[in-house]
Order: structure tokens, then sequence, then C-alpha cells
């Protein structure tokens, strides 16, 4: 009996262990079988918002819709569903329903689609859904959950978006109140570093029945070795008060300044990093916000 024991208990253990771990984000046998949302909002962008919130960090499985897992089109397709509009299922169905809209059209809720094949620049694989400020949501395959990025700030998406359309009826679609990505705040290293990069707001051409970005836009590149995790401290029309900028140096935070024209006038963004991990500054949460910037959050720019 005790022989029985000693060989089942490292099986037992090691079950546990794998039965507690992150989910198989591309599984052998994906469960194809479509499960539809239960209804349990009201079509509005304030309910959009609850979920935005609840749902980040959610993790990224292949094939799933939720109501825990999701791939960048289940999440789509579960909170549309969520609110009892019905769409399409994939990405590429996606893009080919609701209503096309231009880029600079584009409001809270909006989904926007992106084409990130290396075999195609054409086929539409990717989708997210659009928060304002060029900020959005999805999975993401790479980070493997639910995240914000940033279209004006990331290369890799900008180049990539082809398609926007809109599925929240038209009389209830406004720019939320709250901004949902100010969901966590991200703080670590203790170096001073300004650097102000200059952006453009990118030019929009149709192709057929695809929005074309071309963006010459300049941003910054952050390489993987200086992270990509940045915390927003605020936007300013001109540049950021200077008694501000030297509060977060005597903190003992670098700070970086990205500039861009916005209706005319010079918007900045003061980005409190760049930062390698998530995990890296969680317990600097309360320092940032009790000394710094109350509304502070973070911006992952890629």
């Amino acid at each position: 009996m005790k022989k029985l024991t000693y060989i089942l208990l490292p099986i037992l253990a090691l079950f546990l262990l794998t039965a507690c771990g992150k989910p198989d984000h591309h599984p052998r046998n994906p469960n194809y079988s479509i499960k539809k949302p239960k209804v349990v909002y009201t079509p509005s962008t304030k309910n959009l918002g609850k979920m935005v919130k609840k749902l980040n960090g959610s993790p990224y499985v292949w094939a799933e819709e939720g109501p825990y897992n999701f791939d960048c089109s289940g999440y789509t397709y579960y909170m549309y569903g969520s609110m009892g509009i019905n769409i399409p299922r994939v990405a590429r169905n996606q893009a080919k329903a609701g209503k096309r809209i231009e880029f600079k059209d584009l409001q809270y809720g909006d989904l926007i689609f992106f084409a990130t094949s290396k075999s195609s620049s054409k086929k539409i694989t990717h989708v997210g859904m659009y928060l304002g400020d060029g900020w959005f949501t999805h999975a993401s395959t790479k980070k493997h959950e639910v995240i914000y990025s940033n279209l004006f700030t990331s290369p890799y998406y900008k180049k990539r978006l082809r398609v926007c359309r809109r599925y929240l009826p038209t009389s209830k679609t406004k720019i939320a109140s709250t901004k949902p990505w100010k969901a966590k705040t991200i703080l670590s290293e203790s170096v001073q570093v300004q650097t102000t990069v200059q952006l453009q707001k990118p030019q929009m051409t149709t192709s057929g029945k695809a929005i074309v970005i071309k963006v010459p836009m300049k941003e910054i590149e952050q390489t993987s070795s200086k992270g990509n995790f940045y915390v927003q401290v605020g936007s300013f029309v001109g540049k950021p008060n200077s008694d501000l900028l030297y509060t977060i140096t005597r903190k003992g935070f670098r700070y970086k300044i990205i500039q861009f024209p916005k209706a005319g006038k010079s918007i900045s963004k003061l980005l409190i990093g760049p930062y390698v991990k998530r995990d890296e500054a969680v317990n600097a949460l309360s320092k940032v916000r009790a000394q710094i910037q109350k509304d502070a959050f973070i911006a992952e720019i890629r």
C-alpha cells in the first residue's frame, strides 16, 4: 500500500500543477464549436467599457470565444454578443459586415481589422476594438492575453490596418466618458531620460473595399531589451509643465515626451519608462498615483 502511495503522489502532484497552470494558447485539438454568449447588456459604449475593463488580461486561446479565454475575433464576438448584437465569428467575415467607416471617423466600439499574415498584405487575420486616441483592445497572439495597444505608436499594427467597421447602433455610438485602459499603472527603473519624437497623422486612401493606411509617421521603436511598457502621466496641449517634469525626475523616474498634431494643435503625451516586464513595478503603483499623478495609466508601445 505504501509503495502504491509513493507512486501515486508524484502523479497527482503533476496533475495538479498542470491543471492550475496557464491554458494552452494553441491547443492540438481546438474546440471549433461556437458558443453563443448570453445576452446580459443592452448595446452601449458604457456596457462595452464594463466588459473591456473586466476582460483585460484574459488568456488568449485559439478558437475560443469566452467567457474566460478568447482568440481575437472570439473576443469581439463575445462582447457584441453579450449585448445582443450578432456579428460573424471569424475576423475576415466580421470585416465584411457592419458599416464601413473611414479611419478619421473611428469611434469608441468600432472594430478595426488587420492583415498580419506574411504571405498576404490583404488577407484579414486580426481584429481589435477601438477605444479612442489611437488606443484599441485586442486578444494578442504575441502576448497571449487581452491587452491595450496604440495605432499611433505601434509601427506593426499601424502598417497593417486595413478595414474599419461599425456594429454599434449609430444613435448610441458616443465616445465613452471614462477611458477603460486606465486600469493599471506600471513603474520601475529610475534614470532621467527625455526624448521628444514628432508624430504625423496617417494618410489614408481606399483600395477596393478596404481602407489602406499609409503611414509616414515617425515614432519611437522600442527594442525588447529596453521594454515596451510605459506609464502615461497625461496628454497636454504644448509641452508639459516643467514643475511636473521636475517632480518626475526628483522621484527617481525617467520620462519620454511624444508630440503629435491633433485638430491643429501640438499635443504632448508624457510617458514614464520604458519597462521590460509588467510585474517589475506593480508595487510602485501607489507611489506614482500618490506623489505624481492620480490618473496615470499603463501604455504598451510597439
